[in-house]
């Protein structure tokens, strides 16, 4: 079956300070689809984040280019393979320069927290015991 790729486009309010930021999360860039303008970083084998900077975002779009730290222009979700992925991951954002968003989510079948990175884009991280949800 055909795995359809998800790209997700954001623009940076400063490339390197968000290169940064998701390399201390743990994830690498990928070099061959990044530059100067533009960060290519696989966050699984079918999704990619692509961070632009204002310059190179606004070549995809006529529209205006939100603030993100005062506007929402969309909610990013990452599931985990644990509760305590889900802190391990939100831990390493703050420790990053980002910063913790909303409240903890705790149904005992599924647990979430969010951040905001640096650029003020919103990640909920989320972990569901598929089996007690279908229960």
């Amino acid at each position: 079956m055909y795995q359809q790729m998800v790209f997700v486009n954001l623009a940076a309010n400063d490339l390197e300070a968000s290169k940064k930021f998701f390399t201390e999360l743990g994830y690498a860039l990928n070099d061959q689809f990044s530059d100067d303008t533009t960060a290519s970083i696989p966050l699984s084998d079918t999704v990619t984040l692509m961070l632009h900077s204002h310059r190179k975002y606004g070549e995809f779009t006529k529209k205006r280019i939100v603030d993100s730290t005062t506007s929402s222009e969309v909610l990013l979700a990452l599931s985990a393979p644990s509760r305590e992925a889900v802190d391990e991951l939100v831990d390493k954002a703050v420790a990053a320069g980002g910063s913790v968003t909303g409240e903890t989510q705790d149904h005992g079948f599924m647990y979430g927290r969010a951040f905001d990175d640096v650029d003020g884009h919103t990640w909920e991280v989320m972990w569901m015991d598929a089996a007690a949800a279908q229960s």
